[in-house]
């Protein structure tokens, strides 16, 4: 076996080790052995058995993205897009692998299309078997006269981009935007309009963060415009908007993709 498969095979038997037991587990080998308890009582404690296993593996999974983000590397800004710099699909891998492999998570994409565009989720997966997803979904790419395949690689890059940022969590460094060279082209600067919408949509989502979090405006206008194929304007009511993202973020339990630590 090669020695980095040797390593991570030591690695996983080491966290999974680590997890918690499940309490139940002794039982039902008890139960199971000596003959007591029938086929329907052996049946509900193991669907209970597999409750704990799941709630476990949720609260590990959680554990293991705070040690995540706790020391997540930063992202510095590589190259340059249509109207700001950002940091390469393969770059943010990198940077984020070895990390990710420490704490137990890796990551993987599906990839979707209908006739009304690209759908990426990005899955998040603890070695204990919890996993979360993030989606978001984009029209093809069409600028700079791209074929219709090269307009399908760019979208499908910067939404693998964005979901695999939001789920784990991740920021890009600021900085003031110049640079040369041609690259994938990014989401549009909201106009000052839009951001007044924007900020106003927040406030009414304030009193609805979890708590210890506060909302990170940047990735909420980012997955606002992916789920709704623009910005908000200021004809639109920001109570409405809040409340249709706010039950999105309830349903998929995707609240931290947008928020961060206090």
């Amino acid at each position: 076996m090669d020695p980095k498969e040797t390593d991570l095979a030591k690695t996983e038997e080491t966290a999974l080790a680590a997890q918690p037991a499940n309490p139940l587990m002794a039982i039902i080998q008890a139960a199971s052995t000596n003959g007591e308890v029938d086929a329907d009582k052996l049946l509900k404690l193991i669907e209970a058995a597999e409750r704990v296993d799941e709630n476990i593996a949720r609260k590990e999974f959680v554990k293991a993205k705070a040690r995540f983000q706790a020391d997540a590397p930063k992202l510095g800004k590589d190259a340059q897009g249509h109207t700001s710099r950002y940091t390469k699909l393969p770059t943010v891998i990198a940077l984020i692998a070895p990390k990710e492999s420490e704490c137990g998570l890796a990551h993987s994409w599906t990839i979707a299309q209908d006739e009304t565009g690209i759908k990426v989720t990005c899955k998040i997966t603890h070695i204990a078997g919890h996993c979360e997803e993030t989606t978001l979904s984009a029209n093809l790419d069409k600028s700079g006269n791209k074929s219709d395949i090269h307009a399908l690689g760019s979208t499908v890059t910067y939404l693998k981009r964005y979901t695999l940022e939001a789920a784990l969590g991740l920021a890009e460094e600021d900085d003031d935007g110049n640079g040369a060279g041609n690259a994938a082209k990014g989401p549009p600067e909201p106009t000052d309009e839009e951001q007044k919408a924007l900020d106003a949509m927040c406030d009414a989502m304030l009193d609805s963060v979890p708590d210890g979090m506060t909302l990170n405006k940047e990735r909420v206008a980012v997955v606002f415009r992916a789920r709704a194929g623009r910005y908000p304007g200021s004809d639109d009511r920001p109570a409405k908007l809040a409340k249709w993202l706010m039950d999105i973020f309830n349903k998929d339990s995707s609240w931290p993709t947008v928020c961060q630590k206090l």
